[in-house]
C-alpha cells in the first residue's frame, strides 16, 4: 500500500488535533520533554527547535513515543529506526533500501575479522561500527547491539541528517560524506577535496566563483537528483563478473577473488562467500548490471563534460585497474606459494592454506601472536594502495593515483619479494 505524501500526513495530524481534543495532550507532553531535556541534553533541544520538524509541529513523541515521561522510565523512550522516518519520507526510505548504504551493517558482520575485534570498535561505534552502523537491522540484531550496552546505533538516516536537526542542507554538504569516506582504505574525501572538483567547490563555497559555476559534490555524482540509492559500477572491492576477455586480466582477477575467499584456491569453484557478496550487492555480477551503473555515471559526467570525455576518463580508470590487478596477483601468488610449501602455516580460522585478505591485519586468525608480516604487507597493498590507484583515477586525483597508489603498490611488491626470499632462506636453514 502506497504511503501518503508528507504534506497530506501533516494535514491529517493537524486536522486530528483540531477535531479530537484528547490528542492535544501531545502539546503538554512536548512541553515536559523540552523542560527536562533542556537540562539533560540541551544540544538536542536546540537542534530540534531549529529544525523543520519543529516548524511543522512534529514533536518528540512522534519519533520517541509518549511512554517515557521521567528519568525513572527513560528506558521506555523509543529509539526510532529507519521505518519511523519512512512513515513520512517513504520515497527516500525505499531508495535507501535499494542502495549500498543499506548494506553497511550486514557487510561489516559478514567480515570474519569483525568478530575478532573489540566490541567497543564495532558495536560501540568507535571503529568500523562508527560508519558501518548504516543499514536496516532485524529485531534480533538490534537486541544484540542493546545487549552490549549500545542503544543509539539504531537508525541510518541520522548518519547524514544528524540528530535532531535532520537537515537536508547538512546531508547535501560534501563534508557530510567526509566522516566515513576518508582514511586508510577509502580516502574518497581526500581525493575529491584535493582534486579539481573539490577545489572548485571550496572556491564557490567561499564566494570566489559565481553561484551558477559548476562544482560537483559527492552527492551530485553518487546521489544524483537527491536519490538515496547509491551504487557504483566497480563496487568497493574493484572486482566483478563476468571475467574479462583478456586472458591475463581474467587470471589476475581470479587470483584476487581467491584471496578474497570468493573462489576456492584449489578448484576455482565459488565458495559460500560468493553468496554473501550476492546478498549484500558488493559487486556487479552481470555485464548488464555493470553497464547500467557505468551509463548512469557517464550521464552524470555529461552534465558538465561531453559524453565522450566522461567515457574516455572512466575507461582510463578501468585500464589502471587492470594494471593494478597484475601487480596484485603477482604478490598474492608469491604469498600463496609460501603457504603451499608449508613455510607459512594456515591459521585455524582460515578456510584454506592461502592468504585471506578478509582477515585484514589479523594475519594469524584469532591469535595476536606470531602475526605474518608478509600477509600484512599484502593486505596493505590490496586495501590501501590498490584502492588508491583506481579510486584516485576515478576521482581524477593524480597524486593519489600515482604516489599514494601505483608507486606504493610497486614498493609493496618489492617488499613482498624480499620477505619471501628471506622466509625461504630461513626455512631452508631450519631444515638443514
Amino acid at each position: 500500500m502506497k504511503r501518503l505524501p508528507v504534506v497530506i500526513c501533516m494535514c491529517l495530524v493537524f486536522g486530528a488535533l483540531a477535531f479530537f481534543p484528547g490528542i492535544g495532550m501531545a502539546a503538554e507532553e512536548e512541553i515536559n520533554c523540552v523542560k527536562c531535556h533542556r537540562r539533560v541534553t540541551p544540544g538536542h533541544v536546540t537542534d530540534w527547535e531549529t529544525s523543520t520538524h519543529a516548524e511543522m509541529g512534529i514533536d518528540c513523541s512522534v519519533c520517541h513515543g509518549s511512554e517515557h515521561q521521567s528519568a525513572k522510565n527513560k528506558h521506555l523512550a523509543v529509539m526510532p529506526d529507519e521505518s519511523v522516518c519512512g512513515d513520512c519520507h517513504y520515497d527516500q526510505f525505499e531508495q535507501f533500501q535499494a542502495g549500498k548504504h543499506n548494506h553497511g551493517w550486514k557487510s561489516l558482520n559478514a567480515m570474519p575479522v569483525t568478530h575478532l575485534e573489540p566490541d567497543a570498535l564495532m558495536e560501540g561505534g568507535r571503529g568500523c561500527g562508527g560508519c558501518h552502523n548504516m543499514g536496516i537491522k532485524t529485531e534480533k540484531e538490534k537486541e544484540a547491539i542493546r545487549a552490549t550496552g549500545n542503544r543509539y546505533q539504531n537508525n541510518s538516516c541520522d548518519e547524514c541528517h544528524t540528530r535532531h536537526t535532520f537537515a537536508k542542507s547538512e546531508a547535501q554538504d560534501p563534508r557530510a560524506c567526509q566522516q566515513c569516506h576518508m582514511g586508510y582504505d577509502h580516502p574518497q574525501w581526500e581525493m575529491w577535496s584535493s582534486a579539481k572538483h573539490g577545489t572548485r567547490w571550496f572556491a564557490k563555497d567561499q564566494g570566489r566563483l559565481p553561484e551558477n559555476a559548476t562544482a560537483p559534490t559527492c552527492q551530485e555524482c553518487h546521489l544524483p537528483e537527491g536519490t538515496h540509492t547509491n551504487r557504483t559500477a566497480w563496487g568497493f572491492f574493484g572486482v566483478r563478473l563476468p571475467m574479462p576477455d583478456d586472458k591475463q586480466w581474467a587470471s589476475d582477477r581470479a587470483t584476487i577473488l581467491k584471496a578474497l575467499g570468493v573462489l576456492n584456491p584449489k578448484t576455482g569453484e565459488p565458495t559460500k562467500r560468493l553468496e554473501v557478496i550476492k546478498e549484500l550487492d558488493m559487486a556487479r555480477l552481470t555485464e548488464k548490471d555493470w553497464q547500467d551503473e557505468r551509463t548512469k555515471m557517464i550521464k552524470t559526467c555529461a552534465k558538465c563534460h561531453s559524453k565522450s570525455y566522461g567515457k574516455t576518463q572512466l575507461e582510463a580508470g578501468d585500464e589502471m585497474m587492470q594494471k593494478a590487478d597484475r601487480l596484485m596477483a603477482k604478490a598474492i601468488n608469491i604469498v600463496a606459494a609460501l603457504y603451499e610449501d608449508g613455510i607459512l602455516k594456515k591459521p585455524a580460522e582460515y578456510e584454506f592454506a592461502y592468504p585471506d585478505i578478509m582477515y585484514f591485519m589479523r594475519t594469524n586468525g584469532k591469535s595476536m601472536d606470531n602475526l605474518s608480516h608478509i600477509d600484512q604487507v599484502l593486505f596493505q597493498m590490496f586495501m590501501k594502495h590498490r584502492m588508491r590507484t583506481y579510486q584516485g583515477c576515478f576521482h581524477v586525483n593524480p597524486d593519489y593515483a600515482y604516489w599514494y597508489g601505483w608507486a606504493m603498490m610497486t614498493k609493496d611488491l618489492g617488499e613482498i619479494e624480499e620477505l619471501a626470499h628471506l622466509l625461504r632462506e630461513a626455512h631452508k636453514e631450519k631444515k638443514e
